[in-house]
């Protein structure tokens, strides 16, 4: 098993780079997110996923770890191949794709070429709960008075209507940023958050 390769990278376009490793260059097929993470270096390093069928052998390559397992969730489901979890991958930034099967969000996963309603649905339907244990598997830690106020922060925004595993996110990321914002703040910056 090819876990990452890291070296020059002697040949790259939105689609594929080739690294060159161990006197050998290997060619890795990567999404628009990667590409635009590596386009202007000279080296790489990526982790990648290597794909066998009985007439190929593919090689993957991933700018982190979150696309990378983005990556093989998506070809977990039924009826999704690596190519096209390499186009959801290239259509949406692993964020997006997290934002829209937490979100249900069927109409923007069809936007993908090759995804049509029924495919994008299973997505949903294979990958909300895995994706949900992944979201919360590292809490952020907080004080008492802080998680408190994250709890109204959380409950204001769910009576709002907006889904709870959305504003759970957003509220992540404003933690992450902002240690010491109060409720209102909160919600004010998670707004923003949820409407970008």
């Amino acid at each position: 098993m090819i876990t990452y390769v890291t070296g020059p990278i002697a040949h790259k376009n939105p689609s594929f780079v080739v690294i060159e490793a161990g006197g050998l260059g290997y060619h890795i097929n990567i999404s628009l997110f990667t590409y635009t993470k590596i386009e202007s270096a000279t080296k790489a390093k990526l982790l990648t996923h290597f794909h066998v069928k009985e007439d190929q052998q593919t090689l993957f390559g991933f700018y982190d770890e979150t696309e990378r397992n983005l990556f093989r969730l998506l070809i977990s489901v039924s009826g999704v191949g690596p190519s096209t979890a390499l186009i959801v991958l290239s259509s949406m930034n692993p964020d997006e794709v997290r934002q829209a099967i937490l979100g249900e969000d069927v109409a923007s996963i069809r936007k993908v070429k090759g995804i049509g309603p029924k495919t994008a649905q299973r997505i949903i339907l294979d990958l909300k709960d895995k994706l949900m244990k992944d979201s919360f598997a590292a809490p952020t830690m907080l004080s008492p008075q802080s998680n408190t106020e994250r709890a109204e922060a959380l409950s204001a925004l769910v009576n709002l209507g907006f889904a709870r595993p959305a504003v759970q996110r957003a509220l992540n990321k404003v933690l992450a940023k902002e240690t010491g914002a109060g409720t209102e703040k909160m919600i004010k910056l998670a707004l923003r958050e949820l409407s970008s």
